[in-house]
């Protein structure tokens, strides 16, 4: 009787002992966590500047959204990223056309962003207007066919490469629709307003195969890369776009 209280004594004694708190490990998983960190905060341009430049022109804030006159190119993080999850909100008027590339290498030789990088397709699908080297709206190319977008150029493809799964997850021009870009591994994926409509492999077998017929084949685009910068496309002085509450994540 005695050992069975005694026994009864020490099993209420563990059971009310506070549970074992694995410090380094809680601490770890804290440490691990991605955190959000702001590219564009609406009040300020830092930690960007232009395309194989200095500092930063022709982009401006107005109303909290970043935006650009056209005359100054493309507007690149000074900061190269790798596995990352990139959300931002956009928003063009009718007829316009932009878009956000990832992996961007820069270097002198290497002219324009999009000769290295894949880029997040941002136009009007309906109603972009094409137009001749003298800014004139034109409705037929050299060969007398009819302009038109194809599917690899519609708003959220990896443009000229893999074509949105689904054309109507985005909002019309005018309206603000929000993007995301995660890149993990080389395994990419797009979003448009929370639904995916982009998914690959960058760099597999399958990848080289579409670059290779595409007009990627002789850039340095066509060089796979683990890395690079983000790029805010200026497509030219007639067509706007307007960027807001740009974040990213690092991922391990």
């Amino acid at each position: 009787m005695v050992n069975n209280l005694v026994f009864k004594s020490l099993l209420v004694v563990v059971l009310t002992l506070p549970k074992p708190v694995l410090a380094g490990k809680v601490a770890d998983e804290r440490v691990q966590k991605p955190k959000w960190v702001t590219l564009f905060d609406g009040k300020a341009i830092k930690g960007w500047h232009n395309y194989n430049k200095e500092g930063h022109e022709g982009w401006v804030i107005e109303n909290g959204s970043l935006t650009t006159n056209g005359n100054a190119g493309d507007l690149v993080t000074d900061k190269e990223y790798e596995n990352f999850e990139l959300e931002f909100d956009f928003k063009i008027p009718p007829g316009s056309n932009s878009g956000l590339l990832y992996k961007v290498v820069e270097q002198p030789d290497i002219k324009r962003t999009v000769f290295t990088a894949p880029e997040y397709q941002i136009i009007d699908d309906k109603g972009y207007v094409f137009r001749n080297g003298k800014g004139e709206q034109i409705h037929v190319d050299a060969n007398g066919d009819s302009l038109k977008l194809h599917d690899v150029q519609l708003t959220g493809a990896n443009y000229d490469i893999n074509p949105p799964s689904d054309p109507t997850a985005v909002k019309a021009p005018g309206s603000w629709n929000k993007g995301r870009i995660v890149v993990n591994n080389n395994h990419i994926q797009h979003y448009i307003n929370g639904k995916k409509v982009v998914d690959y492999i960058y760099g597999d077998e399958k990848w080289q195969a579409m670059v290779a017929k595409s007009k990627y084949a002789d850039w340095p685009y066509a060089k796979a890369h683990a890395k690079g910068k983000i790029a805010l496309q200026s497509h030219n002085v007639r067509e706007k776009v307007w960027f807001r509450n740009i974040r990213i994540r690092e991922l391990e």
